[in-house]
């Protein structure tokens, strides 16, 4: 057995671009970056960043496509792949990629610069359910 799941905690690093497939089913691709800080050799503080490619699909991705934006903090769910390419000038370059599962908007209504933001509830994507009856997100402790 095995199993490939990542939590993604950070900022959206541009605006999400959304697309749909000949098919009709709608992509959603957006950049993730998780920040930490840690101490280098020689004791001082230094900052660590870490970017992914997130991809979403389906409604989800639609959803993402029109309540996420650059600089909001959004919490990721998803399996995580690396990917090797070479660029224009010829350097090996990886990357991290998330084919996104589940996410959540994290913040208050307050931090929401964009007026389609819906203000009566939490933002977050709803499951394969839909989103859940009369619930007051508000009040969930996390």
């Amino acid at each position: 057995m095995s199993f490939n799941k990542i939590t993604i905690l950070g900022n959206l690093g541009r605006d999400p671009e959304l697309r749909y497939t000949p098919q009709g089913t709608a992509v959603c691709d957006f950049s993730v970056a998780t920040s930490e800080k840690r101490k280098d050799s020689s004791g001082e503080q230094t900052e660590l960043t870490t970017w992914f490619r997130v991809t979403f699909w389906g409604k989800q991705a639609e959803i993402a496509s029109q309540y996420l934006a650059k600089g909001k903090q959004v919490y990721i769910e998803g399996r995580l792949s690396q990917k090797e390419w070479t660029d224009r000038d010829g350097n090996k370059r990886t990357s991290l990629e998330v084919n996104g599962t589940d996410m959540h908007f994290v913040g208050s209504k307050g931090d929401d610069q964009r007026s389609n933001e819906p203000s009566g509830r939490a933002a977050s994507a709803p499951g394969p359910s839909g989103p859940s009856g009369g619930s007051n997100d508000d009040e969930i402790p996390f």
